[in-house]
């Protein structure tokens, strides 16, 4: 059985909700990723309270008129996180990001730990044809 753990990029990185979106942009950069789960540094757990992508920082922030250099991710992060266990299936993987409508998907171990994150490219790589068409379509639509 392939599980998450399988089909996700190790070694994601939280980003605390207090830090700025330029910051963001900048670590995003550096990491040559997309999206980065945001934390809550008032929960002692850190728990993970969204996910900020560069199309949020463009579209929410920037082309917005705001400055980066004010706006932080915990103001982007609205709406129930999204996460998928690492041990989850990748029937769970599917279902979880289609009927949620998400290109990522952060992935947490039994502690509760982000461990990595799954995207539009991790399946690419692991599924078939017909699963990943049906996946577009899902989440596209």
């Amino acid at each position: 059985m392939t599980t998450a753990a399988d089909i996700m990029h190790p070694g994601a990185q939280w980003v605390p909700a207090t830090e700025t979106l330029d910051r963001v942009a900048q670590l995003m950069r550096e990491l040559d990723v997309g999206a980065l789960p945001v934390s809550d540094p008032t929960d002692p757990n850190e728990r993970m309270c969204g996910i900020v992508t560069d199309r949020d920082i463009v579209i929410a922030c920037v082309a917005a008129g705001h400055d980066p250099a004010r706006v932080t991710a915990g103001d982007l992060c609205k709406g129930t996180p999204r996460w998928i266990s690492a041990d989850a299936d990748v029937g769970q993987v599917l279902r979880e990001m289609e009927s949620n409508q998400i290109r990522r998907l952060p992935v947490i171990d039994g502690n509760k730990r982000l461990v990595g994150i799954i995207s539009e490219a991790d399946l690419a790589h692991h599924l078939s044809d017909d699963q990943l068409a049906q996946f577009v379509e899902s989440v596209y639509a």
